[in-house]
């Protein structure tokens, strides 16, 4: 992960019209989608992500835009830095578990028992 320190940036009016003007466009594409409810699915699919894409280009060129997209990237590189467990060691992980889950029902079965047999002795 980078060790960037993303400053937070002056809320200025220009950066504040692109974000309403970003979800404008989004409700836009959304209410679009609706509105054409009677017309073929790939004019309303349309309808829908040129608008969305609209809205993410112009949320790209804002201070929080393109934080939270370095965020996306520095998400994926560590991704890629993970170590997989391998089948094996899933599978005998996923029977481990397996075996817990019946020895624990089991024994909460058993002490149910137990305590019905004790409630009953009492009760009559």
């Amino acid at each position: 992960m980078s060790e960037k320190t993303i400053e937070p940036a002056a809320s200025s009016a220009l950066e504040s019209a692109k974000i309403g003007l970003a979800i404008i466009l989004l409700v836009a594409g959304i209410a679009a989608f609706y509105v054409l409810a009677k017309e073929p699915l790939f004019v309303r699919i349309g309808a829908l992500l040129v608008p969305l894409l609209a809205a993410f280009g112009v949320m790209y060129t804002t201070a929080v835009g393109k934080s939270i997209w370095q965020f996306a990237f520095d998400s994926r590189v560590e991704v890629r830095k993970m170590v997989w467990p391998t089948r094996q060691e899933t599978t005998q992980t996923t029977l481990v578990v397996v075996l817990l889950i019946v020895v624990i029902s089991l024994f909460l079965w058993g002490v149910d028992s137990l305590l019905a047999w004790i409630v009953r002795s009492i009760a009559g």
